[in-house]
């Protein structure tokens, strides 16, 4: 398979930055999405935010709440709803595993990237992710400044 940078078809579309600073992600899931016509024409104009949404297991589907994917300006009369539930596709052992994370484990479904894959489909990546208090989003980015200076001063003495 293809390095998704050399592919023509990989296009990241939408990332949510502030996930990994707000949640501690254990795992991720790559997952389909069902879309519109007139909402994959935008998103192929790369118009799109993830960064409030979140996922959810309802009724025995998983949702993709709150993503805005902006009206596509040619679709006059099939126009789509900007901010509408989308659903998203798993397998069904995939399903019940984060129904038991969210219901059981207290787990939050987080959207970390939407992107077109090497064939050209609309994907969502889910971090399964624990939230995190003040005090661990101060020691990451402790952590991260230290590593900063740390390859800094490795820079200037080599």
């Amino acid at each position: 398979m293809a390095k998704p940078k050399d592919n023509p078809n990989y296009k990241v579309i939408a990332e949510n930055r502030r996930a990994r600073y707000d949640y501690a992600i254990e795992e991720d899931v790559e997952c389909g999405i069902i879309l519109e016509g007139s909402e994959v024409k935008s998103l192929r104009v790369n118009s799109a935010n993830i960064a409030e949404s979140y996922a959810a297991v309802d009724d025995g589907e998983l949702w993709l709440i709150n993503s805005y994917i902006a009206p596509y300006e040619q679709a006059k009369t099939f126009a789509h709803e900007e901010k509408r539930r989308r659903k998203l596709l798993v397998s069904k052992r995939e399903l019940a595993r984060l129904w038991n994370d969210t219901q059981r484990k207290g787990m939050t479904l987080v959207p970390l990237v939407l992107y077109f894959n090497h064939r050209g489909l609309a994907k969502l990546k889910i971090g399964i992710a624990k939230g995190k208090k003040n005090v661990d989003k101060r020691a990451t980015e402790a952590k991260r400044d230290w590593n900063r200076q740390k390859q800094r001063l490795l820079k200037d003495h080599s």
